[in-house]
């Protein structure tokens, strides 16, 4: 398994002990997430990547990559109870038959069962998963075990990132690692033959330098672009325009924001670099029927962003509903299964 390059150094001040920053969770005022100062890459230049380009492995046969090339994709986040493997048979039941992939999230405050063996369950029960990786709690030892597993049971993929920081209070008992990024991650796991995705955040500062992140990305292994929310589509299509300019070849899979209360709402309001468009989360949550509200609106958000060039696919994301996972399977299974209906 190849090393990434060890001659960059990990930025003064960055308390995620990134080399190739800046993560998505930059405040809106250029503060870090972390620490109670100025992110630390807010001005150019930007590192580049100097290691080897991993081999490209072709896409899995009816993968998601693979199936972008014929027509839009629905990427699913999947939310289940942790360490609770019938939760994941019935959601994978739920969404599997509708979805094109499904996002296996990797969350700060809610450990769940290790990326492999999760992966393995919902290979099980017939959907294909995208496990993200973070670099958060796992060693590069531990990192490497991972990528080495996942590959070897066959995921469709894997996205790759430095992952958000533990807040005050939670896990205090517990050390974050960091021993690597979200790009020297997709260096390793591309290097092991994984289709790799990796994120990016177009409206968390410094935006101006965010569409050069994904073309240094995209040279260290990644094939796909999983962006996060944006407030609408002329800003999207602004952020995939400048990652042309800066060499950037790859997919880009957009989010959309599913919520149909208010906590599945302000869940998603509440993260650094995340916009959404306020107006139409107001005018879902004073419907009459906030969950068709909901629905209609994520159809709509999806519709739009697919029309943005290079966007070639839609990741469904956020909490969906606060009624427990299985309601909130089936409101992300709706909408997948309206998106895909009308790009038929």
């Amino acid at each position: 398994m190849s090393a990434p390059p060890t001659e960059l150094l990990v930025r003064a001040g960055c308390p995620k002990r990134m080399v190739f920053g800046p993560c998505g969770g930059v405040r809106d005022d250029g503060s870090c997430e972390v620490a109670a100062h100025p992110c630390v890459f807010l001005e150019p230049p930007l590192p580049r990547w100097t290691g080897p380009a991993p081999a490209v492995p072709a896409p899995a046969a009816g993968g998601l990559i693979e199936r972008a090339r014929r027509h839009p994709v629905v990427l699913t986040d999947l939310s289940v109870r942790p360490f609770d493997r019938a939760s994941v048979r019935a959601v994978v039941g739920v969404l599997a038959p509708v979805s094109d992939g499904l996002l296996v999230g990797e969350h700060a405050g809610r450990p769940d069962l290790p990326p492999t063996l999760l992966a393995a369950e919902v290979l099980a029960a017939g959907g294909r998963p995208w496990t993200t990786l973070a670099c958060r709690d796992r060693s590069r030892v531990v990192l490497e075990q991972e990528v080495a597993g996942l590959a070897a049971i066959g995921v469709d993929g894997v996205l790759c990132v430095t992952g958000d920081a533990r807040g005050p209070g939670v896990r205090p008992d517990t050390t974050q690692v960091f021993d690597l990024d979200g790009t020297r991650l997709a260096a390793l796991a591309a290097a092991a033959g994984l289709s790799v995705a990796v994120p990016e955040s177009p409206d968390s500062p410094p935006v101006g330098l965010r569409p050069a992140r994904v073309a240094e990305k995209q040279r260290a292994g990644a094939r796909l672009c999983v962006l996060n929310h944006v407030r609408d589509p002329a800003r999207l299509a602004a952020f995939t325009t400048a990652a042309r300019t800066a060499g950037a070849t790859l997919p880009f899979v957009a989010a959309v924001a599913v919520y149909t209360d208010e906590p599945s709402a302000r869940v998603l309001q509440r993260f650094p670099g995340l916009h959404l468009d306020a107006g139409v989360v107001e005018r879902v949550l004073a419907s009459p029927d906030p969950a068709a509200a909901g629905i209609a609106a994520a159809v709509a958000e999806a519709r739009a962003l697919l029309a943005v060039p290079g966007v070639v696919g839609v990741n469904l994301s956020g909490l969906a509903s606060a009624r427990g996972e299985e309601t909130a399977a089936a409101v992300k299974a709706e909408v997948a299964r309206r998106i895909r209906e009308e790009a038929a």
